[in-house]
């Protein structure tokens, strides 16, 4: 994996990252086509992708707002979502399976912080699985505790980082 490259989503991206999402999510946990196409015109700096010489293998989306609110199902149609909005909100990150375990998503979260602090932005939020915690901890993200969403019929946690202090 020499030639790896990061970049800001194009609409020609679309397939690609859909088929990405289907494969790598599980039912209702994975976005529509259509919600990924609208994640992608409304804040392709908040969307990145990262490609090798042959194909897109992962990316991060995210909206941006002045009000997190991280169990309010509505955001992932980005409702409420803001550009200039100070604090920004991960809804994917995801890597193709062919390509897991080799520290994808490691430079994808590296980049990205990278990027929204560029952009100004205070800080960020997602929400995991419990088992991805200790993961996010690596960033520097902080265990929020549960979540009260319930998305894809799952148990959730919720997390920020602030890049005020990185």
């Amino acid at each position: 994996m020499s030639d790896l490259n990061i970049r800001v989503v194009t609409e020609q991206d679309l397939d690609r990252c859909y088929e990405i999402e289907s494969v790598s999510y599980s039912g209702e946990e994975a976005a529509t086509r259509e919600k990924i196409l609208k994640r992608i015109k409304s804040y392709p700096e908040g969307f990145t992708v990262l490609e090798n010489e042959k194909e897109i293998i992962g990316f991060i989306n995210s909206g941006a707002t002045h009000k997190v609110e991280l169990s309010n199902e509505d955001f992932k149609e980005l409702v409420g979502h803001d550009s200039d909005g100070e604090h920004v909100v991960i809804l994917s990150v995801v890597v193709h399976p062919a390509y897991q375990g080799r520290g994808m998503a490691s430079r994808l979260m590296s980049d990205f912080i990278d990027r929204m602090k560029t952009l100004g932005k205070s800080d960020i939020y997602l929400i995991c699985q419990p088992d991805l915690i200790e993961m996010y901890a690596r960033y520097g993200f902080i265990d929020l505790g549960a979540s009260d969403s319930n998305h894809g019929g799952m148990s959730w946690h919720e997390m920020s980082l602030s890049l005020q202090d990185t």
